[in-house]
């Protein structure tokens, strides 16, 4: 850690992710698997789980925004599952369509998909590094 720094980063609470219609983008998430944890229609969120761990996808009405493809530089989130490509196939099965086709990385395979509004979710294994995934270190 830098000297310059007076605090410790713990890790990540809430992920945000502004969409345009929340019935919508409940939908959208729940059929790509994603659980709602709860969902606050009068602060305009919903909260989606993400495996075990108390922070989520929390995604946040704009309702200024509207649909659109993601563009090249949107962030990207990317969340561990154990095998990206046999999620790829449960997504199709779904009907939503990756951007690509599930891709190789260094710890083994990613797939990633966009909401209405252009929010890029990647789903990333780690097949190819076994020891760094959650499941090693449980």
């Amino acid at each position: 850690m830098s000297d310059d720094v007076s605090y410790e980063l713990l890790g990540i609470d809430n992920v945000l992710l502004p969409v345009g219609n929340l019935d919508e983008a409940v939908r959208f998430y729940e059929l790509a698997g994603f659980p709602v944890a709860f969902r606050l229609d009068e602060a305009g969120i919903a909260a989606l789980k993400v495996g075990g761990e108390t922070p989520g996808v929390l995604l946040r009405l704009d309702e200024g925004l509207s649909h659109r493809p993601p563009p090249w530089a949107v962030p990207r989130v990317w969340l561990e599952v154990r095998d990206a490509r046999a999620a790829a196939s449960a997504l199709a099965a779904a009907g939503i369509r990756p951007l690509d086709a599930p891709f190789p990385v260094a710890t083994g395979w990613t797939v990633e998909i966009a909401d209405p509004w252009g929010n890029v979710v990647g789903l990333t294994d780690y097949n190819k590094r076994p020891e760094l995934a959650r499941a090693a270190r449980t």
